[in-house]
């Protein structure tokens, strides 16, 4: 009997329904007395761990550091709104800035605020 290759197997599985699934699983219990089940929970741990690292980052400005006008002024330019806009923003420190944004895009945006003499937090 050939040796059945990974690809050749996966792609075996994939043409099955639920039913032909499960009765390999039962198959495997009784074959070799292992639980199919198991070994996925068991390799789906370390994965789901490596899983949690975030993805979504958010920005927010602690204080303008001093120079407020600066931090307006770069806040009104990332953010795209009007100057009035960025000033509450500014004003109402600690603020969220952006939410929900990768990780690059928040250290740019932190970058420019510290630049600014902003105070910035990623979380």
């Amino acid at each position: 009997m050939a040796k059945l290759t990974k690809e050749a197997f996966i792609s075996a599985l994939k043409e099955m329904n639920i039913k032909e699934v499960m009765e390999l699983v039962n198959g495997l219990k009784e074959e070799f007395g292992i639980d199919p089940t198991a070994v996925v929970a068991a390799a789906a741990a370390p994965a789901a761990e490596a899983a949690e690292e975030k993805t979504s980052f958010k920005v927010t400005l602690k204080s303008d550091g001093g120079n407020k006008l600066g931090v307006i002024k770069v806040v009104k330019d990332v953010l795209g709104i009007g100057l009035l806009d960025a000033k509450k923003l500014v004003e109402s420190a600690p603020a969220v800035l952006k939410a929900d944004i990768k990780k690059a895009e928040a250290e740019e945006l932190k970058a420019k605020l510290v630049e600014a003499k902003a105070e910035v937090v990623i979380e």
